[in-house]
């Protein structure tokens, strides 16, 4: 059966049959999903969140414009869960993101600080040796 990503969206964090399906749809399939599927990130917590994070995660480098866009937005719980829940499990991503990473780093805003964006940043470019 030939299922369109549009319907498999979500609708709420505990809808994980829907979030199974996109993940079985893969990559490129999802690409016109993908910031529909980031959205069910911002809380790692929830149910949808735990299906779709390994999944976003092996995306690698096609994911950068989609992440790129949260990250430089104000929403620092968000940048947060992407930053340890994706981020950090994606080699190619990070190196796609290393702009970003920086400016996060650097201190992006004290809402980012107190949300752990600046620290986690920091880390994540330690362990990848980026000065």
């Amino acid at each position: 059966m030939n299922r369109s990503p549009f319907t498999l969206i979500p609708a709420s964090k505990y809808e994980v049959e829907k979030a199974q399906q996109l993940v079985e749809l893969g990559w490129p399939a999802v690409q016109p999903v993908l910031p529909q599927i980031l959205e069910w990130l911002q809380d790692l917590n929830w149910p949808v969140a735990r299906v779709l994070q390994p999944f976003v995660a092996s995306i690698g480098a096609p994911l950068a414009p989609a992440m790129r866009d949260v990250l430089v937005g104000s929403d620092s719980s968000w940048k947060y869960s992407l930053v340890v829940g994706v981020l950090a499990h994606s080699a190619s991503l990070q190196s796609a993101l290393v702009p970003e990473l920086k400016w996060l780093a650097e201190g992006s805003g004290r809402a980012d600080s107190d949300e752990g964006v600046q620290d986690a940043a920091r880390n994540l470019l330690q362990r990848i040796s980026v000065p």
